[in-house]
């Protein structure tokens, strides 16, 4: 009603009523109901062969996904303008199948229109939504021919597509046309920044970050990402520094980033102060959070041990994705609270949504919540549950949590049973909760058999934390020669364990600690305290298993 009553009150003349449409399609248009109305009034009163209103409805159609009602409309001109196969392109590129996108740039090359960038830019872009790489390669050689080369927008949709092709060539095509452009902008170095992350070449992309020229939140946020990405977390935290004192304005997004390496370094201080800052420079101005970015909250604090502040921003979201329900039912569990944990999936169970269910992750943080609780009963039910109620097939990594609850339950034959029915090759972890079950109960023998297929099937630089804890089987039952024989092997093929590593964060600063290392200026000190901590707790009934210090010393 609202679209006939502003249509009427502009029939003075055609003009008006002509730029009175184009008005209502392009501010007042929010459903398809009206667009149609509008469609029809452009009909009825001759404006159907204007290109600059048929533009705009074209658009609509396709932002609507209504795309056999776009084709109407684009079918019934009969000679296109570029304007009109460019948004016909754009439409499907976008919302729909990128293959009919770039069947409708090949009948335009066939017509009598030339494409311009607009064309190429859009049609390259549907090729690297849709994985469509034969077909963007083709797209790359008319632009060769056609001179659009050294087009800016046109280039930058070429960089962006060979890296989302994929691998370490893909990325060397990009670099290519990107050394081949006279002219470049910010988004066409961002691609190549997020390029040499995808391949993992993390000192490249710093390389390419520092000659950025006008660097945008887009440039930083990628480099923070990627450094988080790739473990090179206190790299990520110093440019988030960096980008502060250069009083760059970050956003949301940043922040899942930066939150991302707190988590990963324990770092709670600066976790905490972004929770502060979103709340006051957010919530408090009622501007709408992410989800993403509640969800790095969770998982921040739930990564720094602070498991209520986790929950209590769980409870408190107005709507939920898989990921947030998963990252609370892991943080439970990796902090020991296999009831809680469980309960959280079955709430989630609970939930009558199809966008929200369990997927592989969920279950790996159900299973190590029955694994680190002892739950046997219940772990078997979950684990049968992945394939008959949700359709998961199983990975070596749920194997692996299954075998480390039944080992650790004393069940070490259904355990052995469970690897011998994998599907799949087991892997050192599989076998590694083996061990760690033949040592809790002494079974030499099932620890025998494994200690022989590490030593035939693994790199000798991976093995050595699992001959470790043979050799401690070995002490248990109090085999010595055994024990002697498994730290010849480790000899004899340069078997090493690596160094444990931890964290720590004192008044802001981070220090981080390998096992046997006395490089810490305070090594003294930090020994002593720990001798310290070490007799409070036998004086309070702690008891090492002291087989264990017997097997192991750093060459």
């Amino acid at each position: 009603m609202f679209i006939e009553q502003s249509v009427s009150a502009y029939c003075t003349s055609s003009r008006s009523l002509q730029q009175h449409l184009f008005f209502l399609l392009h501010n007042r248009c929010k459903t398809i109901r009206q667009l149609s109305q509008i469609h029809a009034h452009i009909i009825t009163n001759g404006f159907a062969e204007k290109s600059f209103i048929l533009v705009k409805l074209l658009s609509l159609y396709t932002a609507f996904n209504n795309f056999p009602r776009a084709h109407q409309v684009f079918d019934q001109v009969p000679y296109p303008s570029a304007a009109l196969w460019n948004q016909i392109i754009r439409g499907w590129s976008i919302g729909g199948n990128p293959c009919n996108s770039v069947e409708l740039f090949n009948s335009m090359c066939r017509s009598l229109v030339l494409p311009d960038g607009h064309t190429y830019t859009f049609v390259i872009n549907g090729c690297a939504k849709g994985g469509l790489l034969g077909e963007g390669e083709q797209v790359h050689g008319k632009v060769l021919k056609s001179g659009f080369r050294s087009n800016v927008y046109v280039g930058t949709s070429l960089i962006d597509f060979y890296v989302k092709s994929g691998g370490d060539d893909g990325v060397g095509k990009a670099k290519r046309v990107f050394d081949e452009m006279g002219e470049r902008n910010v988004v066409t170095w961002n691609s190549l920044l997020l390029g040499c992350f995808q391949c993992g070449d993390v000192d490249g992309a710093r390389r390419v970050f520092e000659e950025i020229p006008g660097r945008n939140v887009v440039s930083w946020t990628t480099m923070i990402a990627g450094c988080a990405q790739n473990g090179r977390c206190k790299e990520a935290l110093a440019l988030f520094s960096e980008m502060q004192l250069e009083n760059m304005e970050f956003d949301q997004v940043t922040l899942v980033a930066v939150l991302s390496a707190c988590a990963e370094l324990g770092d709670l201080n600066l976790g905490t102060w972004i929770h502060s800052y979103v709340v006051e420079s957010f919530t408090y101005r009622k501007q709408p959070l992410l989800i993403s970015l509640k969800n790095a909250l969770i998982h921040m604090y739930a990564s720094c041990g602070e498991i209520d502040a986790a929950f209590g921003i769980f409870k408190g979201m107005d709507q939920r994705t898989t990921v947030s329900w998963t990252s609370m039912i892991t943080g439970f569990a990796k902090h020991g609270y296999g009831d809680e944990a469980l309960s959280v999936f079955q709430w989630m169970e609970s939930i009558e949504d199809n966008n929200v269910r369990p997927d592989e992750i969920t279950f790996l943080g159900v299973l190590c919540a029955c694994s680190h609780s002892g739950y046997v009963n219940e772990g078997r039910h979950y684990f049968r549950s992945m394939i008959e109620t949700w359709g998961i097939e199983p990975r070596i990594e749920h194997f692996g949590c299954m075998v480390d609850l039944l080992s650790r339950a004393g069940l070490l034959d259904e355990a052995h049973d469970l690897v011998k029915s994998m599907p799949m090759k087991p892997n050192d972890a599989v076998w590694g909760a083996i061990l760690g079950g033949c040592r809790i109960y002494k079974s030499v023998k099932l620890a025998s058999d494994v200690a022989d297929w590490l030593t035939e099937e693994l790199d000798p630089h991976r093995t050595a934390g699992y001959f470790v804890l043979l050799s401690n089987v070995y002490a248990a039952a109090k085999k010595w020669q055994d024990v002697v024989a498994i730290r010849q092997k480790m000899l004899d093929i340069k078997a090493r364990k690596p160094p444990g590593r931890s964290w720590i964060q004192i008044e802001g600063n981070i220090f981080e600690f390998l096992a046997g290392d006395r490089s810490h200026e305070s090594v003294s000190l930090i020994y002593n305290v720990l001798d310290e901590i070490t007799r409070e707790a036998r004086f309070q009934g702690y008891n090492a298993y002291s087989a264990d210090a017997f097997t192991y010393v750093e060459d």
